[in-house]
């Protein structure tokens, strides 16, 4: 996995990671701005997300009670679904859900898509590109745990370690990442 983990980190550091002066989602300022989505996007990035994404929830103590990958659109689209067709690929099995930012306006006004493919009680991991506060991540899983599922723990590409990981301690959740910006950056640049 480390050989895999450091292609992602050079990619993510091409296509999704920026210098300069930002203002983040939160409204906190940043000296850079991750947009992972353009790596998730890519072909090789879904492939080595879905794959490092795989093997965290893999080596979770409850990884047997785990049925599925949920996460916010727009950001966790690419990363749901990638980590889905991986298990699938490994033999694995978990399906994806997708958080709406508003319930559908029309039809069953579904605030959350994929619910066919769990039942009442199923464990599932939210995966995230980016945690900053924990704010998004915590809006998904309220949303998610409305819908009768529960959250086990929340796997993301970048944890910024601004604060985010301790707001979904205090909610009683773990926060796993394949990266902080120092080991992104080192990986990146070796």
């Amino acid at each position: 996995m480390a050989e895999l983990k450091q292609r992602l980190a050079k990619l993510l550091f091409e296509k999704s990671y920026k210098e300069g002066d930002f203002t983040l989602a939160s409204g906190k300022k940043s000296d850079y701005y991750f947009d992972c989505r353009q790596t998730a996007l890519h072909p090789e990035g879904a492939w080595l997300i879905g794959n490092l994404f795989y093997e965290l929830i893999s080596s979770l103590e409850n990884v047997a009670e785990v049925k599925g990958v949920g996460g916010m659109t727009l950001g966790a689209d690419p990363l749901v679904s990638s980590t889905s067709v991986i298990s699938y690929e490994k033999g694995g099995h978990l399906p994806a859900l997708i958080v709406r930012k508003q319930p559908k306006g029309h039809g069953t006004g579904q605030g959350v898509e994929g619910l066919a493919n769990f039942e009442e009680g199923d464990v599932v991991v939210m995966l995230e590109d980016v945690v900053t506060t924990g704010g998004s991540v915590i809006t998904a899983i309220e949303r998610i745990e409305a819908s009768g599922l529960k959250v086990s723990c929340i796997c993301a590409v970048l944890d910024r370690d601004e604060g985010g990981r301790e707001a979904l301690a205090e909610r009683g959740y773990n926060l796993v990442s394949i990266f902080d910006r120092k080991e992104l950056v080192a990986l990146a640049t070796s």
